[in-house]
């Protein structure tokens, strides 16, 4: 790690306030700062974490930063969210990763739930409810986008794992979201379970049992502790299985909101998705929308605290093993299987996305939302923003809106 004149020793865990890179005001000044300015998702949040913590700052190296962004992508979960809460305790321990973690959390919440209550209100204007609309029109496309971006590096790690199997589990991945919902999970363990006992095998060592509860019958236990169990169980899932990116775990949340609890309506879940992506933050923050919808604005905040509390727990207690946990060869066999079954699901939860849209203008804005993503390259957030303008425009000339 190359010496900077103005900077102290990194290891975290220490006592005294003057051996850490960085005070606790700075974490919270500068993770806040990337809190509200990190529209676009994962690629954004890292890249300005990159600059900070890289390139002005040098409280990491640039292998420490790619180690770090290999071990998040090894857990459950929102990867750079956990990245974000990682690279601050890197500069001030377990104080720095709550206070970073919250800054980088807390400004896209209080934005996402603010449009909650402007989208989800008994009847807002029909401007509103064209955006909401189009925007949602465009989240099916957003989805292939995130897959898609996911498809060369899973392809180049296949060339030593095997791509007649990773091929395989990425159909698995895409069939199981479109068709499965609440057994999506299943089948991600199911996959790298089925992987790690090949690459045990090959090393000579017994297979592994894989002991599964069904999703429905844990669910249906929490709904009849009431509303807010019900949030915090789907809100717990969101946070613990969304392997590779939250659209992972978009199928089984919108069976959840929409076909088991009833929560919202297909289209308002669509609007969930779509806010989700355009605020700054975690896309993971479409779980608020949902808490919103189940409770208010208890709901909201509820889920959005049982969401991110796995990834605070995984790196306060378990950042200092992380380098032993990305050696472990039985991790990387199982998340080999799991890892390409998640991108096929990102790409199968298109489908049902776009099985939601019950106007026919909504699919044409789906279509050009495609265009700009896949052939001309814009940004996410440019689209979904474009799509909104063109929802709002169709609604002002008296056409059909979604119920």
């Amino acid at each position: 790690m190359t010496a900077q004149p103005d900077r102290e020793d990194t290891t975290p865990g220490k006592s005294t306030k003057d051996e850490y890179a960085a005070s606790l005001g700075t974490v919270l000044r500068e993770w806040g700062r990337i809190g509200c300015i990190g529209f676009g998702g994962p690629p954004t949040h890292i890249a300005l974490l990159r600059k900070l913590c890289v390139q002005r700052r040098g409280w990491l190296s640039d292998q420490e930063f790619e180690d770090a962004i290999a071990a998040c992508n090894l857990l459950p979960g929102p990867a750079s969210t956990q990245l974000a809460i990682f690279t601050a305790w890197r500069v001030r321990g377990r104080a720095g990763a709550l206070a970073g973690g919250a800054a980088f959390i807390l400004p896209g919440l209080v934005v996402i739930l603010a449009l909650a209550a402007l989208f989800l209100a008994g009847s807002p204007p029909a401007w509103v409810r064209g955006a909401g609309a189009g925007a949602g029109a465009a989240v099916a496309a957003v989805a292939v986008h995130a897959g898609a971006g996911l498809v060369p590096a899973g392809w180049r790690r296949a060339a030593t794992t095997g791509r007649v199997r990773w091929v395989l589990y990425v159909l698995a991945g895409v069939a199981s979201a479109a068709l499965l919902g609440p057994w999506l999970v299943l089948v991600l363990l199911g996959c790298g379970m089925i992987e790690l006992t090949v690459n045990r095998a090959r090393r000579g060592e017994p297979g592994t049992a894989l002991l599964a509860v069904p999703a429905q019958s844990l669910a249906a236990a929490a709904a009849g502790a009431g509303v807010f169990a019900s949030v915090a169980w789907v809100a717990l899932k969101v946070g613990m299985l969304s392997y590779g990116g939250g659209f992972v775990i978009i199928p089984l949340m919108q069976d959840d909101a929409v076909n088991t609890y009833h929560w919202m309506t297909a289209g308002q879940f669509l609007n969930a998705v779509a806010l989700g992506q355009v605020t700054p933050g975690p896309v993971v923050q479409t779980v608020a929308v949902v808490g919103y919808a189940a409770a208010g604005l208890t709901g909201g905040i509820l889920a959005s605290l049982v969401a991110f509390t796995p990834s605070f727990l995984f790196i306060l207690f378990g950042a200092k093993h992380f380098d032993r946990f990305r050696g472990n060869p039985n991790v990387r066999a199982f998340l080999d299987g799991a890892g390409p079954a998640a991108v096929g699901a990102i790409l199968g939860s298109a489908i049902p996305l776009a099985l939601s849209l019950t106007q026919a203008w909504q699919y044409a804005v789906l279509a050009g939302a495609a265009i700009l993503l896949l052939v001309f390259r814009r940004g996410v957030v440019t689209t979904i923003l474009a799509a909104a303008g063109a929802g709002t425009v169709i609604a002002l000339t008296g056409a059909l809106l979604p119920s």
